[in-house]
Parts: C-alpha cells; structure tokens; sequence
C-alpha cells in the first residue's frame, strides 16, 4: 500500500546526472515504494530542475535506518561548517 508521504521543496544547488552538471529547482521526498531498492518502502529523494527537463533529475532511494544517518551526517558537517565561518 502507498504511503501518501511526499513533499516538495524549492532548493538552489547544483547536482550532476547524466547528462553532466544541472542546477537544482527542487527537490521531492517522499516515503513510499522505491523504483530500484530491494526495500518495502524507502525515504526517495529526487532533486531535479522541472525548467531544464528529465535528464536534469538526480534520485535516490534509501532505508531509513541510512537516511537518518545522511541526516545526523549532514547536520554535523553544517555545524563544523557553521563554526568554521564564525571563526
């Protein structure tokens, strides 16, 4: 059964496809069935740029025991990013 969870964000970036490097417009997440991981569900991020076209999209699927840990790894490098700029 389908979970319903999904989100979307504007974001600024850039991430690189297939096609080569792309600036991000948004991203998606969601948790629901993934496309490619041999998981139930899976939190799926898509970042993606919807003025440039498909090729300009970037996904991934992961469990949740993994996103929890990109997000505890992500906000401690925004932290030492954040106290390396205060000096």
């Amino acid at each position: 059964m389908c979970t319903m969870i999904s989100t979307k964000h504007p974001m600024t970036g850039q991430a690189k496809g297939r096609t080569g490097w792309f600036p991000i417009g948004q991203v998606y997440l969601a948790y629901d069935h993934p496309e490619r991981s041999q998981l139930e569900h899976a939190v799926l991020l898509d970042f993606a740029n919807e003025d440039v076209g498909p090729d300009a999209r970037l996904a991934v699927e992961l469990s949740i025991d993994q996103a929890t840990a990109l997000a505890r790894h992500i906000l401690a490098t925004v932290d030492q990013a954040q106290s390396y700029e205060k000096g």
